[in-house]
């Protein structure tokens, strides 16, 4: 009997790493940062520290900070010649250029109607993704017209967190994760099972549940972990097939292995 339960676990334990996505360890770098932003293809990387966001390219920094508009709460380099940073206590976002120039400011405290906004990610053309926390949904904001390009109906939960490209965006809940498309279409709604943290990687979800990250491929829609242990993960990002995890005093980049 011992011997059947023996046999058993191994086959489960083995069917299980199976289901792993290998990422292999290329490069562990000591890093210093309140928060990490991103790195593109060309390894400049974007980072945070004493509330100045920092563009970093081989040995030239630029740098952006704005003391009147208190502590930076959210960035996005995902379009490089529109970034923009987020200050959630003065309900204010900052676009800028790729020399790290401001060329727009979005005053939430004096549109009309006003919008308490609690999350933002990056749209498309003159966009920004913005939660409404007082409406409980998601809004496609035009910052040059100063007009909603769509919305999408009310959440049935607190947002933990946001995602989006050119196309899409994805809202993670306490419940439930939602995505949806540019004119605020509902393309899918999934059970939220305790995930926190979520990342979008060419239309690919990468999911982070206490320690583990997890992959969903767009194409087959299967959810599976990465085989990277033993690292307290506070931050991470994903560049193509590259996973950056960094754990406060350290950078870890790692190359996944998805064929």
């Amino acid at each position: 009997m011992k011997k059947l339960l023996y046999i058993f676990l191994i086959l489960t334990y083995s069917a299980f790493a199976q289901d792993k996505i290998k990422a292999e360890l290329t490069s562990k770098t000591n890093f210093n940062a309140d928060s990490v932003i991103g790195i593109d293809n060309f390894g400049t990387t974007f980072y945070t520290l004493n509330n100045t966001l920092i563009k970093k390219q081989e040995d030239k920094l630029l740098k952006y900070s704005n003391v009147h508009l208190g502590t930076i709460t959210s960035a996005s380099n995902f379009n490089p010649l529109k970034i923009n940073v987020f200050y959630k206590a003065f309900n204010t976002v900052t676009i800028l250029d790729n020399r790290l120039a401001e060329i727009y400011k979005i005053d939430f405290n004096q549109t009309k109607p006003y919008k308490n906004v609690s999350h933002i990610s990056t749209g498309s053309d003159n966009t920004i993704w913005v939660f409404n926390q007082d409406l409980m949904q998601l809004e496609l904001y035009d910052y040059k017209t100063k007009t909603i390009r769509a919305k999408t109906l009310p959440t049935e939960s607190n947002i933990l967190d946001i995602a989006s490209n050119y196309n899409s965006c994805w809202l993670l809940t306490k419940n439930y994760i939602y995505e949806y498309n540019y004119f605020g279409s509902l393309i899918s709604k999934t059970q939220n099972t305790g995930y926190t943290n979520i990342k979008e990687s060419n239309e690919n979800i990468i999911l982070k549940k206490d320690n583990t990250l997890f992959y969903i491929d767009k194409n087959t829609e299967t959810t599976k972990p990465l085989n990277i242990t033993n690292l307290l993960i506070s931050q991470f990002f994903v560049t193509n097939q590259i996973v950056y995890i960094y754990t406060d005093k350290e950078l870890y980049r790692y190359q996944l292995k998805l064929k």
